[in-house]
């Protein structure tokens, strides 16, 4: 199976902010904003995979800067690491309200996890990535590192990687 360039699945995606969007402040809602990073995230694992993907995790998402009503809201997502069936992709969302005239700004990223699978739901083998940038050799690099946080808290690592995982939180 060949390689795939970090830039082959580079997403944008770009929504305004309307009424519906929002909660009682006139922001827009975080689970709005969670249903669009999951879209954005399942197209670009897709477009690595030439496959179905299903989300398996999202990573902290934290609501660092409001959207209010009327701003623009862009997603942009890449790959940064292939594993054997799965892969991660990273999310970063940028808002910008231009008859307010605030500029863009970065309101939140989160790195996601999909599953590719067949048309039975199986797991399937998937490319691997090429980084290109420097930035995508550091976020594909540092993926291994997050991959095993990840695998240790869902509890699929086992008991004996506890003292591991232990280990890595008292250093924090």
């Amino acid at each position: 199976m060949e390689k795939k360039t970090t830039s082959e699945s580079h997403t944008i995606l770009t929504e305004l902010v309307l009424p519906n969007d929002t909660n009682m402040i006139n922001n827009l809602m975080g689970g709005k904003l969670m249903y669009l990073m999951d879209v954005i995230g399942a197209v670009t694992a897709q477009k690595h995979t030439g496959r179905l993907c299903v989300t398996a995790s999202v990573d902290n998402v934290s609501f660092k800067k409001t959207i209010p009503l009327g701003s623009i809201v862009t997603l942009e997502a890449r790959v940064t690491r292939a594993f054997n069936t799965s892969l991660e992709v990273f999310i970063e969302v940028y808002a910008e309200n231009i008859p307010n005239r605030i500029g863009k700004y970065k309101a939140n990223e989160a790195f996601a996890t999909f599953v590719a699978v067949d048309d039975m739901g199986t797991p399937v083998q998937i490319p691997a990535v090429e980084p290109e940038t420097i930035k995508d050799k550091q976020m594909y690099e540092s993926a291994l590192q997050r991959r095993k946080l990840r695998l240790l808290f869902s509890g699929k690592k086992g008991e004996e990687k506890k003292t591991e995982l232990n280990s890595f939180i008292t250093k924090l």
